[in-house]
């Protein structure tokens, strides 16, 4: 999140925001079984809420046997469809690749190719098992898949089969292709009455696919929703290196993201949640980029067990589709700021789409259009603020009078002044909609920009990414001198005011420089909003210049 534009807007605004408060929860020491699974991915052993009826994680201090299959040839089974390449490995029936197909990486190295959101050397949901007293990695067990490459059209099934630890496995993927959801249902035979517990691994993170790592790696987080709250984000860098912290469950779905793109696991039904994650530091970097996550889930007497998956971009439809409230992963606002700019931003998240898709204009110029619709639509409201900004003008001199009148009464100072403001019909802050009015409505694009997918990598003019700073610094600069003549124009017929020349000059500056880091398509939004309010501007100093000829202020009858 860029500080310097929320200065910016706080500036403009000239009010001060509530400081945020973030609860942080308290770390806890991985143990011995951390330790020893830390190569498969499973979380460690200390105690958390798990669903009724179903065995726990072993306590701390107990480090099961860990029973690990020999060492097999590993082969990896292709599962294509128009929207994505999965890359599922027998060893372990781990995702061990995730390519999206119509999405490219802005990374250089990848040479333009398309997206793969697992990391080299990682893998999704490797799987562990604890059942009676032992600690089976599924992540080396040898599986023998029912297909070796698969074309899906409609629901189709990838069937993987193995030994663990002298327990046959079955784990059937089911893959859509028109989406990017997994279903995923397996079973354990001969657990025995005492069931087990399996652990999911989410890998270390999502593989960078921005240009700019370190803004990317800012948005890295697990993301976790208990039924009937909201989701919470756990950022790779509130754990110091080497630390886990704990999330409690049960848990609707788990989830790791980055800026555009998510690897979420959901529980399968509302009868066997996921019964808790985690997340470890693996890095020590300042701006950690690698942190290992998993979820737990309570296996019965019978062996079965599942969940669903979604590995791919926060299209916000298709997280919706899911169910759960997935669509907040992808969270519009600020902590605590969130409830009241959300529906701005999904509005105008939507509008852009439909424009884009339905009257197929370029989102450049979709921004542009709305920066001037924005204006039309408040017009009316800018007009009578203006004007009451213009009544005020007016009636200063008089309330100069009765501030030196009754300037050692203040209580009556203030009761005179109330009285001349409803005498004249005056709303002392009417004249602040103009400012406050585009404010709410700048901040819903700018999350809006920061975070919709659709608007990644678009190109306009001489911007090469809408959602990204303007590499020539020319749309800051001409959003600055709209500013600028906006506010000049503003000061014409009014008395010389220090501190208003002051803010003619300073905000201008102020703007153009902290927009030398925003999307260019903000600033393309700003500077077409402030060109499409100066005919109003120039129209209201033309009426200010005429009431300087014909000072009396009418009274309201």
């Amino acid at each position: 999140m860029d500080r310097r534009f929320l200065a910016a807007i706080g500036l403009m605004m000239l009010v001060v925001l509530a400081p945020m408060f973030f609860i942080k929860r308290p770390a806890v020491t991985p143990n011995a079984l951390d330790t020893t699974l830390s190569s498969i991915g499973a979380p460690d052993s200390a105690a958390r809420p798990y669903t009724p009826g179903l065995p726990s994680p072993a306590p701390i201090g107990a480090v099961p046997r860990v029973i690990r299959a020999p060492e097999a040839p590993e082969d990896t089974v292709m599962v294509r469809s128009g929207l994505y390449e999965y890359a599922v490995s027998t060893r372990g029936a781990r995702l061990i690749g995730a390519r999206l197909l119509r999405y490219r990486s802005m990374v250089a190295e990848d040479g333009g190719g398309v997206v793969d959101l697992v990391r080299p050397g990682d893998g999704l949901f490797a799987m562990a098992l604890v059942a009676g007293g032992d600690t089976i990695p599924l992540s080396g067990v040898d599986f023998t898949p029912s297909a070796a490459d698969i074309k899906v059209s409609g629901p189709t099934p990838l069937t993987l089969t193995g030994m663990a630890g002298g327990y046959p496995v079955e784990l059937t993927y089911t893959f859509h292709h028109d989406d990017y959801r997994v279903d995923v249902a397996g079973r354990v035979t001969g657990l025995g009455p005492a069931g087990a517990v399996l652990y999911v691994g989410l890998g270390e993170g999502i593989r960078n696919t921005e240009e700019d790592s370190v803004l990317n790696a800012r948005d890295f987080a697990l993301v976790t929703r208990t039924p009937g709250q909201d989701p919470e984000a756990l950022t790779f860098r509130k754990p110091d290196a080497g630390e886990t912290r704990l999330v409690s469950g049960p848990l609707a779905w788990a989830a790791v993201k980055s800026k555009y793109f998510v690897i979420g696991a959901f529980a399968k039904d509302t009868a066997r949640r996921w019964a808790g994650a985690q997340l470890t530091r693996t890095d020590a970097e300042k701006v950690p980029h690698h942190a290992r996550m998993q979820v737990s889930l309570g296996v019965g007497a019978d062996g079965v067990f599942g969940w669903r998956t979604y590995a791919g971009p926060m299209e916000y439809p298709r997280l919706g589709a899911m169910g759960e409230e997935f669509n907040d992963v992808n969270p519009y606002g600020w902590p605590g700021f969130r409830t009241v700019m959300r529906p701005f931003a999904l509005a105008f998240r939507a509008m852009f789409v439909w424009m884009h898709e339905h009257l197929g204009l370029a989102y450049g110029v979709v921004l542009i259009l709305t920066g001037f619709l924005m204006r039309v639509v408040l017009w009316p409201l800018n007009q009578k603020a203006m004007k009451s900004a213009m009544e005020m003008q007016a009636l200063q001199p008089k309330l100069t009078e009765l501030q030196a009148r009754y300037k050692n009464n203040p209580q009556q100072q203030q009761q005179e002044m109330m009285r001349l403001y409803k005498e004249h019909g005056v709303n002392p802050l009417g004249g602040c909609w103009p400012m406050l009015l585009p404010m709410p409505i700048l901040l819903a694009i700018f999350f809006v920009l920061q975070g919709t997918i659709e608007l990644r990598g678009m190109p306009f003019l001489w911007f090469p990414d809408l959602s990204r700073a303007d590499p020539f610094f020319i749309i800051p600069i001409l959003s600055g001198l709209s500013m600028f003549a906006l506010s000049k124009l503003g000061q014409r017929g009014i008395p010389p005011n220090p501190q208003a020349q002051i803010m003619t000059y300073m905000m201008p500056i102020m703007m153009t420089v902290v927009g030398f880091t925003f999307a260019s398509g903000l600033n393309l939004y700003w500077t077409a909003s402030n060109l499409a309010s100066l005919p109003q501007q120039y129209l209201i100093s033309q009426e200010r210049l005429k009431r300087q000829n014909a000072p009396v202020v009418k009274t309201k009858k």
